[in-house]
């Protein structure tokens, strides 16, 4: 079975994680660094990414606002994932609502400094987003 790829796209930074061989568990994989709004780079990145790590699928976080409206980062999402729908990957939107909020929680329990926190954040929160869907997909495991 082929792994599963999970994103966490920001402004300036993109977390990864990608699943095992099962796609049981997730874990972080890195984090793609571009210019603020530079999606353009970020896509390249991701594609050299991709094509590395042998994936085809991935789930990329949809960020809805807490009532579940679709907002403008949001958007952003829906355009990135057609986008790399063009390219010929399979792309499954994933609410992830507050996955940042509990990866800092957790990071925190764990004692992680705020500056190393601040470095692995967005792999924490790309974990959590894949995690949740490989549990959805795998019936709640």
């Amino acid at each position: 079975m082929a792994r599963i790829i999970g994103l966490d796209l920001g402004s300036k930074t993109c977390g990864v994680a990608i699943s095992d061989a099962t796609r049981l568990v997730s874990r972080a994989l890195c984090t793609i660094r571009f210019e603020q709004d530079d999606y353009d780079d970020c896509f390249d990145q991701l594609l050299e990414l991709f094509e590395k790590e042998q994936v085809n699928e991935l789930v990329l976080g949809l960020p809805k606002h807490m009532n579940g409206s679709i907002g403008e980062r949001a958007q952003l999402s829906m355009d990135f994932a057609s986008e790399l729908e063009k390219e010929g990957y399979k792309v499954t939107l994933w609410d992830e609502r507050l996955t940042t909020v509990s990866a800092q929680r957790l990071l925190i329990q764990g004692d992680v400094s705020r500056k190393k926190r601040k470095k692995v954040i967005d792999q924490m929160a790309a974990v959590q987003i894949l995690q949740s869907f490989l549990d959805k997909q795998n019936g709640g495991i």
